[in-house]
């Protein structure tokens, strides 16, 4: 049985674990060992936790044959994302300036999840500072993404998305700016979900503990599996005020109920840029199974894309340009290029530029928030092309701005705060293809009941062999 534990969803794991079929011990150990076979192939998890992992399985089956009360992940080892506060182990960024930067206390959704009876068992890969959407670093290298060696993993949580879609863990944390929690869940063939802002705290041991400006409107923590149940009980056990996040927030995990049948605003092309007709396929895919579980679907874009991304841009360009110096003290040559090729995309927009890039951020809220009336659910793109080849958001101009355009449906939902669900639906041309559902804000719950119906008709893809 222990071959086949590192397969099996974190909730089943757990649910083992509780009635006596198998051991922390032995799911634990499982995945030590997957993590042993596959790994060295894939550069995803970067720090391996055994002691301390071991030892807390240990503790886990104590209390199990005591007869304690157990927390929904009791004894299922999960993956952190190694710009998360996990103690233990150095919050590195991904630069060899913080190889040593050990946190004293956890991160919030590292408490909550140890807690809830997790156990960390791996620290994962990401680019410098999460600067780039593909994960590669002076510490510690590039994280392969598993489907296919020459494309990216993602970023900037590639090595959780990489880990996951092979088993090494059955659920792992990480964090979303510009899609982070969600680029790399299509690309690997996994799901996620980048909550409301505010739901999920967040908060630093490590300097600086102020956030600024974009993390502050458009960050937020979130978690990744290859179930998207998994996803979900995970989203609620980390959700809720936190008293070191002073914009935290608790909210109720379900809403008013949807009058009739549930409208979906399908946009299997995102319009402005070149759609892949493999992701179009893709999300009318996506589209047919919630109109054969009854939902009214639509197809119909939201109001406002260029803005949203424009606006996007100058939220975050305006504190890298602040941070810059700083960056370029910890920051290898490429990811400095990024921030070149993307000061000359976005310029850094000056005092009376930001005030009224706010009041029309505003704006495009209102628009969105009244065309989610009549359209409470919004599924689209992830990326609408598929993943890059290593380097190209640093090859050129040309290639960086290719790059960037995968995002355009993905950097609404930051800018406006709204919640999005990446869901896995199929695999095309030998890569994984996904959509992202989208509603308005703290209404996770509709969208992860779409993203439950889309699995459910269409399957999931991982976990996989690396296909090399």
């Amino acid at each position: 049985m222990s071959e086949e534990l590192w397969a099996r969803s974190a909730l089943d794991l757990a649910a083992a674990i509780a009635g006596g079929e198998v051991s922390s011990r032995e799911v634990v150990t499982a995945h030590l060992e997957r993590i042993e076979a596959v790994n060295p192939k894939l550069n995803a998890v970067v720090r391996v936790l055994a002691e301390d992992a071991m030892a807390a399985a240990g503790r886990a089956d104590e209390a199990v044959a005591a007869g304690e009360p157990l927390g929904p992940f009791h004894g299922v080892p999960i993956t952190v994302k190694e710009n998360i506060d996990c103690v233990g182990s150095p919050t590195t960024q991904g630069v060899p300036a913080l190889a040593e930067a050990y946190p004293d206390v956890d991160a919030p959704v590292v408490e909550r999840m140890r807690a809830a009876g997790a156990i960390p068992i791996g620290r994962t890969n990401l680019p410098e500072m999460g600067l780039r959407f593909h994960t590669d670093n002076a510490l510690h290298g590039l994280t392969l993404n598993p489907w296919n060696p020459d494309v990216t993993a993602g970023g900037s949580s590639g090595g959780e998305a990489s880990a996951l879609a092979t088993g090494m863990s059955p659920l792992g944390l990480g964090n979303d700016i510009g899609g982070s929690l969600r680029n790399p869940a299509y690309a690997c063939g996994i799901a996620s979900v980048k909550p409301t802002t505010g739901r999920v705290p967040a908060a630093s041991a490590i300097e600086p503990r102020d956030f600024q400006l974009s993390a502050q409107l458009m960050g937020v923590q979130g978690t990744l599996a290859r179930h998207i149940r998994d996803v979900r009980r995970a989203f609620e056990v980390v959700s809720g005020w936190h008293w070191r996040d002073p914009i935290s927030v608790t909210a109720p995990f379900e809403g008013p109920e949807v009058v009739g049948p549930p409208a979906v605003a399908l946009v299997p092309e995102v319009e402005g840029v070149l759609t892949d007709p493999d992701v179009a396929a893709g999300v009318r895919a996506a589209g047919a199974a919630l109109e054969a579980a009854g939902y009214r679907v639509e197809e119909i874009s939201p109001p406002d894309l260029d803005l949203a991304n424009q606006l996007w841009g100058e939220v975050l360009q305006a504190d890298v340009a602040v941070l810059r110096p700083m960056l370029e003290m910890v920051m290898s040559e490429p990811a400095v290029r990024l921030l070149d090729l993307f000061s000359e995309m976005v310029p850094t927009p000056d005092a009376t530029r930001i005030v009224q890039m706010h009041i029309e951020r505003f704006g495009l809220a209102r628009r969105w928030s009244e065309f989610l009336v009549d359209h409470p659910l919004i599924v689209g793109p992830v990326w609408v092309r598929p993943p890059f080849v290593h380097d190209a958001d640093v090859a050129s101009m040309e290639s960086s701005l290719d790059a960037f355009e995968r995002l355009r449906f993905i950097t609404p939902a930051n800018v406006l705060g709204l919640p999005s669900v990446v869901v896995p639906v199929g695999v095309a041309s030998g890569l994984p293809q996904g959509v992202q559902i989208m509603a308005d804000r703290f209404r996770e719950d509709l969208a992860f009941d779409a993203g439950t119906v889309i699995e459910d008709a269409l399957g999931r893809i991982t976990p996989i062999d690396p296909r090399f």
